[in-house]
């Protein structure tokens, strides 16, 4: 179970495109040291929220490259 009181601001990643580029989400931390994640775009279409063992998880699996990137 995760706790969905967002306790921080959203950002958006410093890796995020400018113009027609500019798909990205936002992340804010949860109570439970979690995270809150939204659409830049359309920040009223709703929240997913990841507890801090998947966000922990998830942020191993990006830093060892297992969602690479489209090469084509």
């Amino acid at each position: 179970m995760t706790s969905q009181r967002v306790v921080s601001p959203f950002v958006k990643s410093t890796f995020s495109g400018g113009g027609s580029a500019n798909e990205c989400v936002e992340v804010a931390h949860t109570a439970d040291g979690g995270r809150a994640v939204r659409d830049s775009k359309d920040p009223a279409a709703g929240l997913q929220f990841f507890g801090p063992g998947h966000w922990a998880a998830f942020i191993d699996g990006v830093k060892a490259g297992g969602f690479g990137r489209n090469k084509g």
